[in-house]
């Protein structure tokens, strides 16, 4: 009685969806949960399916409506790319806070900047093998036992290495990139014996696709040399004679330079990603990189026959990439106002070549900006059937001259927006198609590829400027290559195309 008298008010009874328990939880932990157990045998299964839903909506209501919403949602990650320096190496990160990470090195080192053909093919393939630290099938191992992809390719301007881990194995990720920049060891046996097989393979891949050589083609005529370099070495090309591997070590110490690399990477904290960069890539050279030649568009016209398909590449100086003095989201807009392919299914879209396509059906269309740091090629491929490649390019040129004359709905013009808006911003928002363009932006501006940007730019796209800029396309130059039975496939003055 004493102890009664001494002791707080003893707790009320607790429910469980309105059964009572144990009458007084604290007195023993055990009995606690005896009692849990024995009032949920109780119920029946029914009853436990019927009224969970109402004890959770209620306890949800009861704090309202905002805490009810905070139950299921998650922060969105912010896909604004954070920017900072360390060891003169410019890093990009977008910190997610991921259980994966993914960390790219971009260096301006594609086949615009190769002195050569086939040396920033030759130095992509060499990446992940045998380091001065590590063998080739120690770094397999490793990054095996880790859990891990990595791989390396390149474009016209750029060549990347790219890595995805876990975002534990930081460290380990960031020694290796530094590694492969600055530590390679090109072998004289793997250069032989399987660097120049892989560079033969892709050769003989690009043979069989009339798309891509239709499109280096469209490249080579419109820049010449520079941007106008084929991404691989054609097959008629002496490649061999001037790679070596001291060639290549040169090649790569100037493309890893300090000045001519960034890491841009998604997932890891910016503070210690900036600190192990600055520790292990402290060693790379800090020589400035030989600059490439401007572009400029010099168009023209070549056939070149093929047994492979039949490919005609219609292309038409264009915009640069975001954040350069040439960029203009209009010529993004005009190529999916254009298009040739729909991205809804069972439908044709509302592009024009979409429509047109419909005429031919063993014909594919499409229509892409290729943007550069300092130009862009906008062009038209057209695939198939060699007669109706050939009716089809015709039809492609009076879709462009229906733009310059106004002659599309106003609709059709707003759904092109939103289309090329919304391709921006995808490509924009995955991480896999954000690096090189993001890597190559802070190279060239300083700046990463950022989103709200990207869309602003969008917004203020104007009809007439769409308008204007398809008369420019055929008031100047173009470049036009056809590839197949060149018999059948039409010449410029076919088209009403100047060259």
């Amino acid at each position: 009685a004493q102890k009664t008298s001494t002791s707080s008010a003893s707790p009320p009874p607790l429910f469980l969806l309105g059964r009572p328990i144990a009458p007084n939880c604290s007195s023993s932990k055990p009995l606690f949960l005896r009692s849990v157990l024995r009032a949920c045998m109780m119920m029946s299964r029914n009853a436990f399916g019927r009224t969970l839903p109402r004890a959770l909506h209620k306890s949800c209501c009861a704090t309202g409506p905002r805490s009810c919403r905070g139950i299921v949602s998650t922060t969105a990650p912010s896909l604004q790319y954070e920017t900072a320096q360390a060891a003169g190496i410019k890093i990009a990160n977008r910190g997610i806070g991921a259980p994966t990470t993914s960390i790219a090195l971009v260096a301006k080192a594609g086949s615009r900047y190769e002195p050569f053909p086939g040396f920033s093919e030759a130095l992509v393939q060499f990446a992940f093998k045998s380091t001065f630290k590590r063998s080739a099938l120690r770094i397999t191992r490793e990054t095996e036992l880790l859990g891990s992809d990595i791989g390396s390719r390149h474009s016209r301007e750029n060549i990347i290495l790219q890595t995805k881990f876990l975002s534990g194995d930081l460290p380990y990720f960031v020694e290796l990139l530094a590694e492969v920049a600055s530590q390679t060891k090109f072998s004289s046996y793997e250069l032989n014996e399987l660097v120049i097989n892989l560079i033969r393979f892709r050769q003989q891949a690009l043979l069989v696709s009339p798309e891509n050589l239709a499109l280096d083609g469209a490249h080579g005529l419109a820049f010449h040399r520079g941007l106008g370099n084929n991404i691989i070495p054609s097959s008629s090309t002496p490649f061999e004679q001037n790679l070596s591997t001291e060639a290549l070590a040169e090649f790569a110490k100037a493309a890893y330079s300090k000045p001519n690399i960034a890491l841009v990477a998604g997932g890891p904290n910016s503070t210690e990603l900036s600190k192990w960069v600055g520790q292990f890539f402290a060693d790379l050279p800090t020589s400035k990189p030989k600059e490439a030649l401007p572009s400029h568009f010099y168009g023209g016209e070549q056939h070149i026959p093929s047994k492979s398909g039949n490919a005609i590449v219609m292309s038409f100086p264009g915009s640069s990439a975001f954040g350069t003095p040439g960029y203009k989201p209009e010529s993004a807009v005009l190529a999916a106002l254009l298009g040739g392919e729909t991205s809804i299914k069972w439908t044709s879209g509302f592009s024009l070549l979409a429509k047109a396509a419909e005429n031919f059906p063993r014909v594919r269309i499409s229509t892409k900006n290729h943007a550069y740091s300092d130009a862009g090629l906008f062009a038209i491929t057209v695939s198939g059937k060699a007669d109706q490649v050939s009716a089809a390019s015709k039809s492609a040129v009076d879709a462009v001259k229906r733009v310059a004359a106004g002659d599309v709905a106003n609709e059709d013009v707003k759904k092109a927006i939103a289309l090329a808006k919304f391709r921006a911003l995808e490509a924009a928002q995955n991480l896999e198609t954000s690096l090189e363009f993001t890597g190559s932006a802070l190279i060239n501006c300083g700046k990463p590829y950022q989103v709200s940007e990207i869309a602003q730019g969008f917004d203020r796209v104007t009809e007439q400027q769409v308008k204007g800029l398809a008369k420019s396309l055929l008031s100047e130059k173009a470049s036009l290559v056809a590839v197949g039975d060149i018999s059948q496939l039409p010449f410029s003055e076919d088209l009403g195309l100047t060259v």
